[in-house]
């Protein structure tokens, strides 16, 4: 008989999961614990959001009930959800019809790629490309086109994606701010991906967590906003980000009634429904004042310009992002050219963790000179890592 663990065991990883392998954001995090590294690499804040948040649910914890609850979500987040869209973005949504709270934006990515693909349909994604994407339509069983975005400013390749689109295309997702590129998509490029999905009836998805982090003026353009998407498009988003509490898991899909039926159909499967204390929680959260999401903004805006200057002045050569919490530094000023050997190195001789973007395409070759930093951390984490980095590179 075997004696050691596993040993002559059958390979039990599904076949359309097989070429993903472990998520470099796992191995990162992992050499990071292992080196007693500063961790830029996984974008979770080292701090928690606001105190009474978390009150609230500790309250909601102890007065009960903790039993389950509609698998659409609880009213009063999904009416808070509804408020919410109209008060940012001007757009009627129907609270009981319309939205659907998931186990986080993940899930409710799982719960639309589900409820929407056939085996045999085509997916396009946007390069460089948040990794979850491909795994989930893989499970679906739908095949991937890949486009990438036009370097060094990430724009729209037009006559690329209008060639992706074909009679299998089901649906195409956009991420939006982009992760890991920081790439805010304009309202004319939404239209045109919208034109696109109207002429070949497909869906478009919009991993939207990032919204609220928008710089220079720029305005975040929700997916349901654009009039040839409002009823072939799903809106996926968070609360994690906006309110800086990951481990939460509290996200949402907002789409048309037809649509939302899918999303549901799939969803009541996969986690059925989430925890009712921390949904009244963020339920109260959405409807903080003003005075909060500009702070937010504030706070992180400031985090940007200083950590896309302190890595400057280091030799990387920066892309200060649109959107989102990610800096993509430029490797090769230090003379390195390699990507994944370099935030594989990083942890162990300089303290520090980074992903490496090559990781975000499908082609490896591509995005070889990349890595990436968060600044969803506080200050002295950041002046940290500064400081281990400087060191390092003398």
């Amino acid at each position: 008989m075997p004696t050691e663990r596993g040993k002559g065991m059958k390979e039990v990883v599904i076949e359309a999961l097989r070429p993903y392998g472990t998520s470099i954001f796992t191995e990162m995090t992992d050499l990071a614990e292992a080196h007693d590294a500063v961790n830029l690499s996984q974008g979770f804040p080292d701090f928690d959001g606001p105190e009474k948040i978390r009150e609230m649910a500790a309250d909601g914890i102890m007065r009960g009930p903790n039993q389950y609850v509609s698998s659409l979500g609880i009213p009063e987040l999904r009416r808070a959800i509804a408020r919410k869209m109209n008060r940012f973005y001007q757009l009627s949504v129907d609270a009981d019809d319309e939205v659907t709270v998931t186990s986080g934006a993940t899930e409710g990515l799982c719960a639309t790629m589900l409820g929407i693909l056939e085996p045999g349909d085509e997916v396009v994604l946007l390069e460089p490309t948040y990794d979850a994407y491909a795994p989930l339509a893989s499970m679906a069983g739908a095949r991937i086109r890949y486009v990438p975005l036009k370097d060094p400013e990430f724009g729209l390749p037009r006559e690329e994606l209008a060639e992706a689109f074909g009679p299998k295309t089901k649906a195409i997702v956009i991420n939006n701010p982009q992760n890991p590129c920081g790439k805010v998509f304009s309202r004319d490029e939404l239209a045109f991906i919208g034109n696109l999905c109207k002429k070949h009836d497909a869906f478009a998805i919009g991993d939207e967590v990032y919204e609220h982090l928008v710089y220079n003026g720029r305005r975040h353009v929700p997916l349901l906003s654009v009039p040839e998407l409002r009823d072939r498009a799903f809106i996926v988003s968070s609360t994690a980000k906006t309110f800086s509490m990951t481990g939460w898991k509290v996200g949402y899909v907002i789409a048309a009634p037809e649509l939302s039926r899918a999303v549901r159909m799939s969803h009541q499967f996969i986690t059925f429904c989430g925890n009712p204390p921390i949904q009244q929680a963020m339920a109260f959260a959405m409807d903080l004042p003003d005075t909060y999401y500009t702070s937010l903004l504030s706070d992180y805006t400031r985090r940007r310009i200083w950590l896309c200057e302190a890595l400057g002045d280091l030799g990387f050569l920066i892309h200060p992002p649109e959107g989102a919490y990610y800096v993509l530094a430029d490797i090769t000023p230090l003379g390195f050219d390699d990507d994944l050997s370099f935030c594989r190195m990083l942890p162990e001789q300089a303290g520090v963790a980074a992903i490496p973007c090559s990781c975000f395409w499908k082609d490896r070759r591509k995005g070889r000179e990349l890595v990436r930093f968060c600044f969803c951390k506080k200050d002295e984490t950041l002046r940290d890592a500064i400081q281990r980095l400087r060191n390092w590179l003398r």
